[in-house]
């Protein structure tokens, strides 16, 4: 563990931060690293917010974006929406692979549906991010992920040390929920994702294996991953091993 790591009483802070203001944590995060905070976005259903607190708590903020060759068109333009809108420091890192090829070298031969979902995963999107990190070597990762998504992110700490990433990865919007989202995004008249008026709570690639719209009975990620034994992509997974984080 770096010396920086050793130095935050991790205890603390979250046990502050349980009752703290997403907003607040953004703040603190700021000031505590300075231009050594990176933020990841997914341009995804509801990631104008955290990117409006992160831009007024700190302005020029470099804001990792993976492309994996297999975003919605839809996400594209969001993002660049929302760059301009904003002025958006936004650092795009690619796939390796170009995206018809790695369909064919995979014996993929559907481009709609994805018979090995991890191996994608880990090619396109994984790869792309771990990269990202390691060029940009940030002290502290602001990500917005919440609680209420996945049994997996029910037990997650507000600020926790990264093995994996080298650096700390903070998550404001742990406590948050659907209803206190809509809220800040419609105080600050901030705009949804295209697809998200279709029925898409939670965005990722587009074959339809990956992400489909939900019903308005559904859990909002119900519609990622739909029938496979996975949770995650794997980049939020903070530590060194994968084997066991339900990917």
């Amino acid at each position: 563990m770096s010396s920086t790591a050793e130095q935050l009483d991790l205890d603390a802070l979250n046990q502050m931060f349980e009752t703290a203001q997403p907003t607040k944590i953004v703040q603190w995060a700021a000031a505590q690293f300075g231009d050594d905070l990176v933020m990841s976005s997914s341009f995804g259903a509801e990631s104008a917010a955290l990117i409006h607190m992160a831009i007024a708590a700190r302005p020029g903020l470099r804001i990792v974006f993976v492309d994996t060759g297999y975003l919605f068109p839809e996400t594209h333009a969001f993002m660049e929406q929302l760059r301009r809108q904003f002025d958006l420091n936004v650092w795009t890192y690619r796939t390796r692979h170009d995206p018809i090829a790695y369909l064919h070298q995979a014996g993929e031969e559907n481009p709609t549906w994805r018979k090995d979902i991890d191996a994608c995963c880990a090619a396109n999107k994984i790869e792309p991010f771990e990269r990202a990190i390691k060029e940009l070597a940030p002290k502290a990762w602001l990500r917005g992920i919440r609680r209420s998504q996945s049994d997996l992110r029910k037990q997650t700490p507000f600020v926790e040390w990264s093995p994996r990433y080298n650096c700390h990865a903070i998550s404001p919007l742990l406590n948050w929920g659907s209803r206190e989202l809509h809220a800040y995004l419609k105080s600050h008249d901030l705009p949804y994702h295209p697809l998200w008026e279709k029925g898409y709570a939670s965005i990722g690639c587009n074959p339809l294996s990956c992400t489909r719209p939900v019903g308005q009975d559904e859990h909002p990620r119900s519609g990622r991953w739909t029938g496979q034994d996975k949770y995650e992509c794997g980049i939020n997974i903070t530590k060194n091993s994968l084997d066991s984080a339900n990917l």
